[in-house]
């Protein structure tokens, strides 16, 4: 078995697109329209050509979504989590924990959140 994607529901696909792309620094892998479904699924990743992405499935006449209870959070490897928050906090996204070391560890951790308000871990890998 191998780990393939994680998708999430987004209101406004182009808003989500600029916070991946800009904001944390995703690249787009590919994009698609169903017109007789009224949705479009946008697949981003690091750059490489292989797998695991993030698959963000906008359903064209759905502008918003409650989020779920059980959803927990995605995460990001950065190497200077300091550096990483201080750019997206330039770009108006909301911090929700700062950058430090976890509780009861030795991780540096942070948390933020994306346009449509699902949690994202930034965590320090050297």
């Amino acid at each position: 078995m191998k780990f393939l994607h994680t998708m999430v529901r987004v209101g406004n696909l182009e808003r989500s697109l600029r916070f991946y792309t800009e904001v944390l620094g995703l690249k787009l892998h590919r994009r698609t329209d169903y017109p007789d479904g009224k949705f479009t699924l946008a697949f981003l990743g690091d750059g490489g050509d292989t797998e695991p992405y993030l698959e963000l499935t906008h359903n064209w006449e759905t502008p918003s979504y409650e989020l779920g209870g059980a959803y927990g959070h995605m995460a990001f490897g950065v190497s200077d989590i300091y550096a990483a928050c201080e750019k997206i906090a330039m770009a108006g996204t909301k911090i929700t924990r700062p950058p430090g070391p976890m509780k009861h560890g030795k991780t540096v951790i942070a948390f933020v959140e994306d346009p449509d308000g699902y949690k994202i871990e930034l965590i320090e890998r050297h």
